[in-house]
């Protein structure tokens, strides 16, 4: 038996006269792999006779959980917020020994539960909890020091200190459930900068229809100078909107998107944008489901990507 008292693949190869790697061929059912039945039963019998249990179950039975941990995100969530965030939960659930499991798009109670009875994962992390939490101190990735609140007003700001007071807010057809919070927390910055509150309005994928939302924003009340988009894609159809109406940007309009998914640096004018390198929350996310301490762990500040659209 193994030093740390668990049987090993080695025992079992040992007990039953093969080598290791035929006993791994045979316990994990190798289907590439040409092994007589009478070896592939006294290699089973042997790992049943000696208690043999594979490594990660046996961890998961003492743990009461496997050691996989679930992401869910919802429709229209994707951007370079959400890979950067992946690319830092994922290394940090590698670096203590887990492994991350994404679901992308929407999710029913059923398929979700079918999620948690057939690998009990360690934990389910719903994408942008610890970005929506909009707490003012210590907000774990949240609030109003780096998190949704902060980047929101940060965008808002922007215009405003371009001399826009008027500002709208283009919002993605699809619907995101970030849309109400960043809609919260714009509407604060605005009060807090003393602008009006922006108003909101839907950007239609089709191209006509973009046409024609935007138009109807811009003839509507006080004369809107800016649009705020809720990302990058928003905003870059909102350009495209403003092209197809003969409206110059930033001269008539002013355009800034939201996370920096790198084709706006590739449009004319090139989009002005927010970016925010979410690693560290992705790594935050991970250690508060392995409940580890998070000292330590700040993300790097966001900024506005200046181009030519504000």
């Amino acid at each position: 038996m193994g030093s740390s008292g668990r049987v090993t693949l080695n025992d079992v190869a040992a007990a039953s006269g093969v080598s290791r790697a035929t006993v791994s061929f045979v316990l994990n059912d190798d289907p590439h792999q040409t092994i007589s039945a009478a070896t592939r039963d006294r290699v089973k019998q042997a790992a049943r006779e000696l208690g043999y249990v594979p490594h990660g179950v046996a961890r998961a039975l003492r743990e009461g959980s496997s050691r996989v941990v679930v992401l869910n995100i919802g429709a229209g969530m994707e951007g370079h917020y959400s890979r950067t965030y992946i690319q830092g939960l994922d290394a940090e659930l590698a670096a203590h020994d887990h492994v991350l499991l994404v679901r992308h798009g929407r999710h029913t109670p059923q398929s979700t539960q079918q999620i948690l009875d057939v690998i009990a994962p360690r934990a389910v992390i719903h994408f942008g909890e610890t970005y929506l939490t909009g707490r003012e101190l210590d907000d774990l990735g949240g609030g109003w020091r780096d998190g949704l609140a902060a980047h929101s007003a940060m965008q808002l700001r922007h215009l405003v200190e371009h001399g826009h007071e008027h500002v709208a807010v283009a919002l993605p057809e699809t619907g995101s459930p970030l849309a109400a919070a960043r809609l919260k927390f714009t509407g604060q910055a605005a009060r807090d900068l003393g602008v009006p509150v922006p108003d909101p309005f839907v950007m239609p994928l089709d191209r006509t229809a973009c046409a024609e939302a935007v138009e109807a924003v811009l003839g509507g009340g006080p004369g809107v100078t800016a649009i705020a988009g809720f990302n990058d894609d928003v905003a870059l159809r909102v350009l495209t909107a403003l092209r197809d109406l003969g409206r110059r940007v930033p001269d008539d309009v002013a355009v800034i998107g939201f996370d920096d998914n790198g084709y706006g640096a590739h449009t004319t004018p090139a989009l002005t944008t927010v970016h925010v390198d979410a690693e560290a929350h992705g790594r935050l996310s991970a250690r508060l489901a392995l409940n580890l301490d998070t000292g330590g762990l700040r993300p790097p500040p966001a900024h506005v990507v200046v181009r030519q659209s504000v």
